[in-house]
């Protein structure tokens, strides 16, 4: 299972309060998953220098035709301009027909406590899920 491991992008302030966000993200066939992973790729070297971003990490299952992002901001707005943002706004835009499902969820946690353990994001994840709020609040849907 290729991994791209939490990369801090920016120290937080001590004291500060972090915006996170995870997410699960599906294609729908396995021919998808070279071209979805390469465009990942590039929007990984983008949150790399975003303005606001804490740190992120990729988890891929190639296998499983599932992603998984888990990053965390100075706030939303930092997340969501990262999110209009070229070259992510194009790429997701053109891999939005390959998908077959996204799960997102959002949450905030004090600065400190990052990097955000991957248990905890997969049960939100799930949790979200359950509860049948698949795409609520979701950047990429704006």
């Amino acid at each position: 299972m290729p991994t791209l491991p939490w990369t801090t992008v920016e120290e937080p302030a001590p004291g500060a309060e972090a915006f996170v966000m995870a997410s699960r993200l599906e294609v729908r066939r396995f021919a998808d998953v070279p071209r979805f992973f390469l465009r990942s790729l590039a929007t990984w070297k983008q949150v790399k220098s975003a303005p606001g971003a804490f740190g992120a990490s990729l988890v891929a299952e190639p296998l499983k035709r599932t992603f998984w992002t888990l990053s965390a901001w100075e706030d939303k707005e930092a997340l969501y301009a990262y999110v209009k943002t070229e070259p992510h706004r194009t790429i997701m835009n053109g891999l939005r027909s390959t998908m077959s499902g996204s799960v997102f969820t959002f949450w905030r946690t004090p600065a400190g406590e990052l990097p955000v353990d991957w248990a905890d994001a997969r049960r939100r994840l799930a949790e979200q899920e359950r509860a049948g709020l698949s795409n609520s609040d979701d950047p990429k849907a704006t």
